[in-house]
Formats: C-alpha cells, sequence, structure tokens
C-alpha cells in the first residue's frame, strides 16, 4: 500500500496536480483509439474510401514498430500513421479551457479536432499541448485525429535512424486536461508552469524561489491571489507565501515567491533521497481555481576539474549507466511498469547515476530518479550527423527539455550534442548557441557536450561547462588497455578540463562464447563473444576507478536496444553492448561485475557460465565476491592458488586442470553467519588450437 500510494504521488507529481477537487481536473485520454497506418497514394482524409475502412483498435501507449523495428535491419515502416478518437465533452465543460496534452509522438505530429487543425509539433521525446476547446462541439460527438509520422527529416533531430530508432507512433501517454478561464499555464512548452530555483544550499539554510506562469484567457482583467507553500515529506507546512494582483488578459505573466529554509534536510542522492513538495494555488474569490504540485529536493552539485562530483558539498561517487529506453516486443510504448523494472536493475547494480540517452525519456522516469536518489543526465537527441536544417529544432527541443523537466532535483546536466562533427564551424556555433539557451532558461545547471576523440581541444566540444568522451578502446579502437596511458595523458595535458567517460564497453552476443581471447576484437566481424565484454569491463572500470580525474563514467549500455539499420554480431537490428539482453531476461557476466564493485548488496558470482563448452584443458576460473575471499571447488576438490585481479571483488584461480567431459564448479564464502555458493557446469571434450581473433583500430572511435 506503501510503494502504491508513492507511485500515486509520482504521477499526480508529473501532470502537475494534487488531485484536490476545484482546481484543475487531469483524466487519462489513452483508451478508444482507433489505428491506420499508411502509406496512402495522397492525403488521407481525402480518401474517403480507403479512409474509413481498416481501423485497428489501440489503446495508447502504442508504436507501429514494435516488431518491425527489431528483427530485421532496415525493414522497418517509416512514414505516416493516423489514430483517431470519437467522444463526446459533457455541456458542463463549456467556458472551461480544454487542452490535449502528448508526452510523446514519433516523430512528428498534427492534431485535428473536428477536422480542425488544433496543434503541430516536431520532436519525437517532448511532451507538447494543444488547447482543443474552440474547437469542441459540447454534447456531441466529436472526432479527434493525430497524424504521426517517424520519417527522418533534416530539420528534425535526431536526422536519421543511424544510432537508435525512432519509433512511430502515440508511444506515450495522452492526457485531457481542464481548467478555468483563469489558470497556472498548461502550453508553455507543455511544462507545470511552476519553476522553483534554489541558491546557497547548505545544511544551515537554503534559498527557494518558486515562480509560476498564469494566463488569462477572458477579456477582462480578473482579481487573483497566488498562494506558493512548502511542505516537508510528512506533509507539514514549513513556509507559505501569498500575493493579491489583478491578472490582465494580455497573454502570460510571472509572479515569485522567495523563501528562506533554515536547517533544510537536503536531498543526498541515494544515501537520502528527501523531498519536500511545493503547491502552488491560483485563487479567486477564496476558491483554489487552480493548483499545481511540484518536488523540492534542496541540493548543491558541483563539478570540479580533476577532483571529482560534489554533493552538497560532499565528494559523491558518480556509478554511472546509460539506458535506451526501448524494449523488445514493446518498442518504445512502455507503461510505467517497464520503466519501474528498468530503474530496479539499474539500482540493484548499484549504480548512482544515469545517462538517459540519447534524448528526453519519460517524465515518470524522471520523477522516480528524483525518489530513489539517482543522479540523472537529461539530453536531447541532436546525435550522429548534422544537415544544417535542424538549428532551430535543436533549440525548440532543448527548450522543451528544461521547461518539463525544470523541477527535478535529479537532474545536474542538460546534454546538448553526442559525436556531431561535421562541418566543425557549424556545429560548433550551434552547439554554443544551444549552450547559451541553457544558461539563459536554467543559469543553475551544468551543460555537457559529447565527442568521441581522444583529445578535449576539438573545436565543436570547447562550449559547454563539461567535456564527455566516448571512448572504445579494444572495439573500436586500438587495444582495450589503452584506456590508461589516454587517461594519464589527459590528465597531464588538460588539468583544465571537467573530463567525464561517458561511453564506454564492448557487445556481448550470449551465443558467442570463447576463452581465447586478445587484446581487441574487429567489431565489423560476426563474432560478438560474451567473454570480451566481460574482459573489456573488468580492466577499464578498474582503470576509471583509480583515476578521479574522471569526475564521472558511464557504461554503455545497460540493456541491448533496436539499431534498425545495420546488423551486428549475426544478429540483425541490434547493438548488444548491454549488460543485459534486449528482452531483459538475460543479466550478462558484466552485470555481475559491476554490481560486486559497486553495490552494498553481498555478492558471489562465477563467471562465464555460458560459456560451458571449453577449449583449453589447463584454464583459469573467475569468482566475484564483495564479502572476501572465496572458496572454490572443482569436481568436489578445493581449488588452490587464488590472486587478486583488477579489484577488490576480483578473485582469479590460475593454471586450473579440467576433467575430460562435465566439470562442476562451486564456489562458497560465509559471511556474517550466512553462507553463499554458486555453481556452474562446464563441459571440456578435446584442445582448441585455433588464435585469438584479434584486430587492432588504429584511428581514433569518433574518426569511423
Amino acid at each position: 500500500m506503501k510503494n502504491h500510494t508513492l507511485l500515486l504521488w509520482i504521477a499526480l507529481l508529473m501532470l502537475g496536480i494534487s488531485g484536490k477537487a476545484g482546481a484543475r481536473e487531469v483524466t487519462s485520454f489513452n483508451e478508444g483509439w482507433e489505428f491506420k497506418r499508411g502509406p496512402f497514394s495522397k492525403e488521407a482524409i481525402q480518401a474517403v474510401q480507403k479512409w474509413n475502412t481498416d481501423w485497428e483498435k489501440v489503446s495508447v501507449p502504442h508504436t507501429w514498430n514494435a516488431d518491425d523495428m527489431q528483427k530485421k535491419a532496415s525493414a522497418y515502416y517509416e512514414g505516416v500513421g493516423y489514430y483517431r478518437k470519437k467522444c463526446t465533452f459533457p455541456e458542463s465543460m463549456e467556458g472551461k479551457r480544454i487542452f490535449l496534452r502528448f508526452e510523446g509522438v514519433g516523430s512528428c505530429a498534427e492534431v485535428y479536432v473536428n477536422d480542425y487543425l488544433v496543434g503541430t509539433h516536431k520532436g519525437a521525446y517532448s511532451a507538447f499541448a494543444c488547447e482543443i476547446g474552440q474547437q469542441v462541439k459540447f454534447g456531441k460527438e466529436n472526432e479527434i485525429i493525430v497524424k504521426a509520422d517517424n520519417t527522418s527529416r533534416p530539420d528534425v533531430i535526431p536526422t536519421n535512424h543511424i544510432l537508435f530508432g525512432v519509433y512511430g507512433g502515440i508511444y506515450r501517454p495522452v492526457w485531457l486536461v481542464v481548467t478555468e478561464p483563469c489558470g497556472i499555464v498548461v502550453n508553455d512548452c507543455a511544462s507545470p508552469g511552476v519553476y522553483i530555483t534554489q541558491k546557497n544550499v547548505s545544511k544551515k539554510s537554503a534559498e527557494v524561489t518558486v515562480k509560476v506562469k498564469v494566463d488569462n484567457a477572458t477579456l477582462t482583467p480578473a482579481p487573483l491571489e497566488l498562494e506558493n507553500a512548502i511542505y516537508d515529506r510528512s506533509g507539514k507546512l514549513v513556509k507559505k507565501h501569498s500575493q493579491t494582483f489583478e491578472l490582465t488578459p494580455q497573454g502570460v505573466q510571472s509572479y515569485s515567491s522567495d523563501f528562506r529554509l533554515n536547517n533544510p534536510h537536503l536531498w543526498q542522492g541515494r544515501e537520502d533521497p528527501y523531498l519536500y513538495k511545493v503547491i502552488s494555488r491560483l485563487m479567486q474569490n477564496g476558491r483554489v481555481i487552480d493548483e499545481v504540485v511540484q518536488p523540492l529536493g534542496l541540493r548543491k552539485y558541483e563539478v570540479v576539474a580533476g577532483k571529482g562530483f560534489f554533493l552538497n558539498g560532499k565528494k559523491y561517487p558518480m556509478l554511472g549507466v546509460t539506458r535506451h529506453q526501448d524494449w523488445w516486443g514493446l518498442g518504445s510504448a512502455l507503461t510505467n511498469k517497464e520503466h519501474d523494472f528498468d530503474l530496479a536493475q539499474i539500482m540493484d547494480i548499484g549504480a548512482t547515476t544515469v545517462r538517459f540517452a540519447h534524448y528526453q525519456q519519460s517524465d515518470y522516469l524522471y520523477s522516480r530518479c528524483d525518489t530513489l536518489g539517482l543522479v540523472i543526465w537529461a539530453e536531447i537527441p541532436f546525435v550522429n550527423r548534422v544537415s544544417g536544417q535542424e538549428w532551430d529544432n535543436a533549440h525548440q527541443q532543448m527548450r522543451e527539455l528544461i521547461r518539463q523537466s525544470f523541477n527535478h532535483p535529479s537532474i545536474y546536466v542538460w546534454g546538448i550534442h553526442n559525436e556531431v562533427y561535421h562541418p566543425h564551424g557549424y556545429t560548433a556555433a550551434l552547439t554554443q548557441s544551444i549552450h547559451d539557451l541553457c544558461k539563459l532558461e536554467d543559469p543553475d545547471r551544468y551543460t555537457v557536450s559529447v565527442n568521441g576523440y581522444g583529445h578535449a581541444d576539438h573545436p565543436v566540444n570547447q562550449n559547454a561547462d563539461i567535456q564527455g568522451m566516448n571512448r572504445y578502446f579494444g572495439w573500436y579502437e586500438r587495444k582495450i588497455q589503452d584506456i590508461k596511458p589516454w587517461i594519464e595523458k589527459m590528465e597531464k595535458e588538460y588539468p583544465w578540463q571537467r573530463l567525464m567517460l561517458t561511453e564506454y564497453g564492448a557487445d556481448a552476443n550470449i551465443e558467442h562464447q570463447t576463452e581465447i581471447l586478445g587484446d581487441a576484437l574487429n567489431w565489423t566481424s560476426p563474432f560478438y563473444p560474451e567473454t570480451f565484454q566481460t574482459k573489456t569491463h573488468e580492466y577499464q572500470w578498474s582503470v576509471i576507478a583509480q583515476h578521479p580525474y574522471i569526475i564521472a563514467s558511464y557504461l554503455w549500455n545497460m540493456f541491448d536496444f533496436a539499431v534498425p539499420t545495420s546488423k551486428r554480431g549475426s544478429v540483425d537490428a541490434r547493438n548488444m553492448k548491454g549488460l543485459m539482453t534486449f528482452d531483459r531476461k538475460i543479466k550478462k557476466d558484466s552485470y555481475f561485475w559491476y554490481k560486486a564493485n559497486w553495490s552494498k548488496e553481498p555478492i558471489l558470482y562465477l563467471t562465464q557460465r555460458r560459456n560451458a563448452v571449453r577449449e583449453k584443458k589447463e584454464t583459469s576460473v573467475t569468482v566475484y565476491s564483495n564479502m572476501g575471499t572465496p572458496k572454490v571447488y572443482l569436481n568436489g576438490k578445493e581449488l588452490t592458488g587464488v590472486r587478486k585481479g583488477y579489484t577488490d571483488v576480483h578473485y582469479i584461480f590460475d593454471k586450473v586442470v579440467l576433467n575430460d567431459g562435465k566439470n562442476v564448479l562451486k564456489a562458497s564464502l560465509l559471511h556474517q553467519g550466512k553462507e553463499y555458493t554458486d555453481e556452474i557446469e562446464w563441459n571440456y571434450n578435446g584442445e582448441c588450437n585455433r588464435e585469438a581473433d584479434f584486430l587492432e583500430h588504429k584511428k581514433e572511435h569518433g574518426s569511423w
């Protein structure tokens, strides 16, 4: 019951409402939709005969690419789909303001009410709101049509589907929002209309400003009262401020309340994700006519070059993963259940920070991170390539991301771009302009841009607060071990740089296994052994952990995901760098490597359980244990000669001789009075004499 209440509160916060009667009304608008996929030879609404037949009943969230985007390379439908819904609005709504709020439509949308265009939007990942009251027939049946188009185009980011697929459809929830003529704005980039800033945060005090945007849809001034109140976690009133004013009908106006909180309870990440809440109430003649609720987590973020990340003045470990939102069989049409599952795995592994790449993700996800204490990086889908036509849309999507996500205390940085290079002059100018926009909209958070080159002075990436670098040593470039001299070179040559390692790793097809490995693998080959991924992460995390110069690191990726235009590792349309498989059913060995290093939960894990057909009679056995030295038995006989590997959780038994046929390995450990065990089975049927599959790519990652 406690968890259910928490999730309900999160949902209400996400929508900016309190659930109190007399304020705005927000209801789900996800049922009763019909869907028709194109293409049409001409404008669909004019093709009457085809238009009126073959509609499929669907519920939102919905995508038409849940199957074709994931199974075969370059075989997905990219184009137009139509949604329609017939509904009746009661006569009691007449005189109110009525909005449809779409959390996400892939990727360009047109919304019609009774054949009247009420709104358009470009961008698959941000929310947008359409006011529809003027086109509604009250007490009668209304037809709502949404045209969705996921065709890649040069004026909308991302400009292609190379790095990930843009799923088509109304793939996030839709809400019907009904307000009084005077209210807190709904259509300010579909934001809550309330913006909370904080200054000079410490254990002694914190300064908080609550800015509320209100508008008046009538033709006459309205005398109103605005109350902003801060409540603690238990619901106790902490501070309240009220002001009266006459709201004129000329556009949106802003009103602010300033607070000083003494001895505040700080938001301390996973250690203590304490949240206050801010309730903004708009009143007329003593009656609440609108109300918005937002979270308040009091915290101070500092990123210090060469030293690390500080939360409220305390050094904070930035143990990071990245997440793509799509699921096998579902695409991006997810419910909160799937989001919660993903977050549970991220929490389980011990991560403290998440890069939600490469686009704005569900607001529900950000809200949950607020409550869980995950420090997050939010970004726009400015990735891979530029066209020269995306300038306006990139600014639009960044503005939407900031305004919609402004109040989430978990967000510490706005991501501007990822691996965008040519032409240098245009891209650098666009990056600088988006950075300036970020500072205008939100001067208190950092910005970051990401490159794949190994040097800090690339012209595209010296125009953000933080520089991120994607480096795939041993995969796209050089050898696994080259990460160490690269970091040391960066430390020496660029000590002033706020640097983060923002992607690293290797693909792993769990059907591909071998114990014969080199220090680099040919990523263009069809062979992607899981054991190479494990080897990569074991060494590279150990190096990262020894260098505080790397302020934060983000392994790529938490989950396998769809790459619809390519075939990799003998699998169509799949990037397999995840620590878990696309269907979320299998945790790869690298998952347990990080869990052992990061998590406080006891871990005892024998690696290579899927590498069961052994190629060498004399081999090694690796165990991850964060509880001390384990005992390992081969066919009932205890192994000797254990040594530490790269970190304190890494235990290796060398020169282990297997029996012919079946071999049983068992690890055991007694910790705090409890016995922990793990067991796997190997088979040896003869020596393999092949050499390691090795190919060192000499060029830097950003050059390929």
